[in-house]
């Protein structure tokens, strides 16, 4: 399909949602997206979400226990905790700090940590993934990012910050949507799609090819894997999941 078809789709698909773009060009989406709609919105996609990957996730987050520290203590980082949906991979006694640059989460976060008592939680930090300042350099285990990377500012700026805060040894663990094979319906789709998908939904980009960026961080070890999630009748079924060493 061609580029023409590709604009005329979105031109269409702009009209079904123009109360959103009124909205938005008004000033008014942005702030009842972030306060309201985004965070009830991610709890119930996440309900589905988890349901489709959780045998995945107990897959990757097996060995977490292998990355204590030589104190035996295990410091874990989450970027973009959401509401909590990955509580329940962690290993008893860790140490859980939680970021994210939206705080309107803490309703469902808090549903998540009295479900999850088995994991001590340290702190919540308002904070965007490209800017972790607020956590020292080299002083957690583990960093955790699930379902945020198409939504950060700049990729290879919040790899930087993960490599930073990562212990040497540390280990970073992702599980992201990703741009389609090029050549594919997906893809056109996610072409289509993605204008009115990144206003709807806070700014998340269908069409990120982030196994690029991870393989092309500074980690001295990366396990990556392209699988699908099966979501139907949406953008977002290919996924990459992995971990990266430092």
């Amino acid at each position: 399909m061609t580029e023409p078809s590709i604009l005329f789709l979105r031109a269409c698909l702009a009209l079904l949602a123009m109360p959103i773009y009124l909205l938005s060009f008004l000033g008014i989406w942005e702030p009842f997206c972030k306060k309201i709609f985004f965070p009830f919105f991610l709890e119930k996609l996440s309900a589905v979400h988890e349901r489709k990957v959780k045998k995945q996730k107990q897959e990757l987050f097996h060995n977490l226990p292998n990355f204590k520290s030589p104190s035996g203590e295990l410091k874990l980082l989450e970027i973009g905790t959401g509401c909590g949906p990955n509580f329940q991979f962690y290993p008893p006694g860790c140490r859980v700090t939680c970021t994210d640059i939206n705080p309107n989460f803490q309703q469902g976060l808090a549903r998540s940590m009295n479900k999850n008592q088995h994991v001590q939680y340290e702190r919540f930090l308002v904070a965007a993934g490209e800017d972790l300042h607020q956590v020292p350099s080299g002083s957690v285990d583990a960093v955790v990012c699930t379902l945020v990377l198409c939504s950060v500012q700049d990729v290879n700026g919040t790899l930087r910050e993960v490599l930073r805060v990562l212990r040497p040894g540390g280990v970073f663990y992702f599980l992201e949507h990703v741009a389609a094979d090029r050549s594919s319906w997906r893809y056109f789709w996610q072409q289509v799609c993605y204008p009115t998908w990144k206003l709807v939904f806070a700014g998340c980009c269908l069409t990120r090819e982030i196994w690029k960026n991870l393989e092309q961080a500074n980690f001295s070890e990366l396990s990556l894997q392209h699988t699908s999630v099966a979501l139907p009748w949406t953008p977002i079924e290919p996924h990459i999941i992995g971990y990266a060493v430092k």
